[in-house]
């Protein structure tokens, strides 16, 4: 495994990581997820992510009762959680959902570690931006949360370029603790945010990123080729919305094309979609997600893959999915 810093901090996490959407609770129970993060962690991982979202609360659960029973000493992973949309989606009050202001994000804070039963988050995340709070009050409350000792980074997530900047400038100007890390999204078919709207921000802030759904959700496996299967993630009702994109019938005829790509250098497709993503020096941990200990330990072996990416092998596959990236 490589260990890769966080933006400029000095927090190394493993190219490759282990999260919780979709699976955990839904999927994974907590005897599935001890044995799945136990093959993460012989592997090398040692970055696992979660939200307060995640099955309404009950992702961190599984994962925070999957740690006691493991048992690791407690610097040798890293633990994230992400805040915005709120636990209870369904109440009326206006402070508990769709926001970022300081009494929603002190109190969610303090619910995740009582979920997770730790004493600590070591990075929390702001899920989305919040257009009706002042970016100044949010960058405040992270920062106090670190100063409390219940984070020890802070990041953001699917934020625009300008708002990053804006969060940053601001803790320069008063001396709180910056961001070091936006978690965006990013694979083949998803790159305009990360390689071009913070183009800028690595080197001028050094930004590090997270990034998530490396295989389009499924679609680069190749498995939504001939439709959506059952037991898949597109057959879930809660992921309905996801539908049309993975059986996009350009994409899936360029997911074939890569098929031989990912043969010829001893791969799977989904390999070859990961390592694709960890191969950006910019990304300091690719998120993978999991149902089973196999399709864990198969989403791992795409970093035998990345120093195969040669300049010509990602140029071929540039050529395969030009022009429906981003549409």
């Amino acid at each position: 495994m490589q260990y890769r810093r966080l933006g400029r901090s000095g927090l190394r996490v493993s190219a490759l990581s282990l999260g919780s959407w979709v699976t955990y609770h839904n999927q994974v129970d907590v005897d599935a997820a001890v044995e799945m993060m136990a093959a993460a962690y012989d592997a090398g991982v040692n970055f696992f992510d979660n939200a307060e979202v995640y099955a309404a609360g009950q992702s961190e659960v599984v994962m925070g009762e999957a740690l006691r029973r493991l048992a690791w000493p407690r610097l040798n992973y890293v633990v994230t959680s992400k805040y915005f949309w709120g636990l209870d989606r369904t109440g009326d009050a206006v402070n508990r959902k769709d926001t970022l202001n300081r009494k929603y994000l002190m109190q969610a804070v303090d619910g995740s570690l009582q979920r997770f039963g730790l004493d600590f988050i070591d990075v929390v995340y702001c899920h989305r931006p919040d257009p009706n709070t002042p970016i100044e009050e949010t960058a405040r409350a992270m920062n106090d949360l670190i100063v409390q000792g219940k984070a020890l980074y802070w990041g953001t997530s699917e934020w625009s370029a300008a708002d990053i900047r804006a969060a940053w400038e601001l803790a320069e100007r008063h001396g709180w603790h910056k961001p070091v890390v936006e978690q965006p999204q990013y694979h083949l078919f998803h790159r305009r945010r990360v390689e071009q709207e913070y183009a800028r921000l690595y080197e001028d802030l050094g930004l590090g990123l997270t990034t998530w759904s490396p295989l389009a959700s499924g679609l680069l496996t190749g498995k939504y080729r001939g439709g959506v299967p059952a037991g898949s993630r597109g057959a879930l009702e809660n992921m309905a919305f996801l539908r049309d994109g993975l059986t996009d019938a350009a994409k899936n005829e360029a997911v074939a094309k890569l098929e031989p790509i990912a043969a010829e250098l001893g791969g799977t497709l989904a390999q070859l979609a990961i390592a694709w993503v960890a191969r950006n020096p910019r990304v300091s941990s690719v998120i993978t997600g999991a149902s089973r200990v196999d399709q864990l330990k198969a989403n791992l072996g795409a970093m035998a893959l990345v120093e195969r990416l040669t300049p010509e092998v990602m140029a071929r596959i540039d050529a395969v999915t030009a022009g429906l990236a981003d549409r």
